[in-house]
């Protein structure tokens, strides 16, 4: 599996959170800054996160357990199905 970097996730808008007054206060940690009404998500986080996320699923891959991937979004359904297979 290729690993996921600072850029692509630029590129693909990762970096767009909710708007100021729909946030959750445990996300405070990994804002980089706001920008008229919208949070900013702190990459460089992001992809120390992804990367600690593929680890643990290779780990438990290899114990042989099954793992559930669930897209939130519409648009996310297909592209989630093919990464996952």
């Amino acid at each position: 599996m290729s690993r996921t970097n600072f850029d692509q996730l630029l590129e693909a808008g990762c970096h767009f959170g909710h708007l100021r007054r729909k946030w959750n206060p445990a996300m405070a940690p990994y804002i980089f800054m706001e920008r008229n009404g919208i949070h900013i998500i702190d990459l460089n986080k992001t992809v120390a996160k992804i990367d600690e996320a593929a680890e643990a699923l290779k780990q438990i891959a290899k114990q042989g357990k099954k793992i559930l991937f669930v897209a939130t979004k519409k648009q996310a359904k297909d592209v989630v199905a093919e990464k996952a297979a």
